[in-house]
């Protein structure tokens, strides 16, 4: 059990984020846990979504921008087994603790790592040269 701590010393800190005592509970395991965790998988995440795209025999390179953007918002919350595999890459680096947290809030921490996976993969792969 012990070495399960050992994931919070290989995660990233992030300066901008400040330690807000009066926030709620899962405002703070947002900032403490999964945006440290979706940094450290940041690299995974976006090779996972080019797979995605490859599988999806590469449409999302002929849309616009904002046709990007939507594509990806959709890929989330249409397609359950892909966002399960996300969820999944993000949830394996929980410690024991975390995990306690995640499954007596899970609908409303799956919510906000949607929200951020979306965020994160339009800002990586919006901002960035196709393939």
């Amino acid at each position: 059990m012990e070495s399960r701590e050992a994931f919070k010393s290989i995660r990233p800190s992030i300066p901008s984020i400040t330690e807000q005592h009066a926030s709620a509970e899962i405002e703070q395991f947002q900032n403490q846990t999964l945006r440290p965790i979706l940094k450290l998988q940041n690299d995974l995440l976006v090779v996972l979504f080019r797979d995605y795209i490859t599988l999806r025999k590469g449409k999302y390179y002929d849309l616009s921008s904002t046709g990007k953007a939507q594509f990806i918002a959709d890929s989330l919350k249409k397609d359950q087994k892909f966002k399960h595999l996300l969820l999944g890459s993000i949830v394996g680096l929980f410690t024991l603790p975390e995990y306690e947290l995640y499954q007596e809030h899970r609908a409303e921490i799956n919510r906000r790592v949607t929200t951020l996976l979306i965020q994160r993969l339009q800002d990586q792969l919006l901002n960035s040269p196709d393939r």
